[in-house]
C-alpha cells in the first residue's frame, strides 16, 4: 500500500520512467509518469505530486521551461534531471526555482534518498522559534516570508527559505557549503557544492543587503 503520496516524472524516455517507476513504488510512493511538459504541467495542476522529477532535455517544451510555470504557481519541491554538462544549465535551473538536480546516468537509489531528503526539509514541523531577526530583518519560520527593514514581506523559495533560515540559527558561524548541504538538503555530500553557491546568489538578489557573507575558500556566514 502507498503510504508516500505522489511523485510525477516528467520524462520523454520510457525506458528511464520504467525505471524510476519500480524503484519509488518499492519505497512506497504513487508514481505518475508524464512524457511531455503540457502533460506534465497538466499533471501538476490535477494530481497535486509531492515532488517533481523534471527532465531537463524534454522535446518541445523543455524543463527550464516548465520548471518556471510550475514556479509560477506552485512551491511543489523540483529535482532536475540533466544529461548535460554545461554548468550554465544546471545553474539556470537552480535559479528559476529547482531545489536540486541529478545528472544522467544516476543511481535511482540515490534519486529517491534525494526526494525523500527534499521533501523532510520541506514538510517538517515548524521549529520552536518562529521568528529571528537579523539586522532589522525579521525571518518568520511560521508564515516562510521575510519581512525587509522597509517593503513587503518576500517569499523565497522553500529550499532558499531553509538555507536562510539555517545560516540565521547559526549567526555569526562560518559553514562550509558540506556542512550547509547536508542539514538544509539534508543528505551528504554528493560531489558538487555549487548548489549552495547558486541559492545563496538568489537569496541575495531576492533580498537586496540581507547580512550573508562569503567566507573564501570556507563558505557562508550570517553576520552578527
Amino acid at each position: 500500500m502507498t503510504t508516500r503520496g505522489t511523485v510525477l516524472l516528467i520524462e520523454d524516455e520510457e525506458a528511464i520512467a520504467d525505471l524510476v517507476r519500480m524503484y519509488f513504488e518499492q519505497d512506497g510512493f504513487r508514481f505518475v509518469h508524464a512524457s511531455t511538459g503540457e502533460a506534465g504541467l497538466d499533471a501538476v495542476r490535477d494530481r497535486k505530486p509531492r515532488a517533481v522529477l523534471l527532465d531537463l532535455g524534454l522535446p518541445g517544451m523543455d524543463g527550464i521551461e516548465v520548471c518556471r510555470r510550475i514556479r509560477a504557481v506552485s512551491d511543489v519541491p523540483v529535482i532536475m534531471l540533466t544529461a548535460r554538462d554545461a554548468e550554465v544549465d544546471k545553474i539556470v535551473g537552480l535559479e528559476i526555482g529547482a531545489d536540486d538536480y541529478v545528472t544522467k546516468p544516476f543511481s535511482p537509489r540515490e534519486l529517491v534518498a534525494r526526494v525523500r531528503a527534499v521533501l523532510r526539509r520541506s514538510e517538517e514541523a515548524p521549529r520552536a522559534v518562529a521568528v529571528i531577526e537579523v539586522a532589522g530583518w525579521e525571518i518568520d519560520n511560521g508564515r516562510r516570508e521575510v519581512r525587509p527593514p522597509e517593503g513587503e514581506p518576500v517569499r523565497p523559495t522553500a529550499r532558499e527559505f531553509d538555507l536562510l533560515w539555517y545560516l540565521a540559527e547559526n549567526q555569526g558561524l562560518v559553514l562550509s557549503r558540506a556542512q550547509i548541504l547536508e542539514a538544509v538538503w539534508g543528505y551528504d555530500y554528493f560531489g558538487e557544492t555549487r548548489t549552495v553557491d547558486v541559492h545563496v546568489r538568489q537569496l541575495r538578489k531576492k533580498l537586496d543587503g540581507i547580512p550573508v557573507e562569503t567566507v573564501w575558500g570556507v563558505g557562508y556566514r550570517m553576520a552578527d
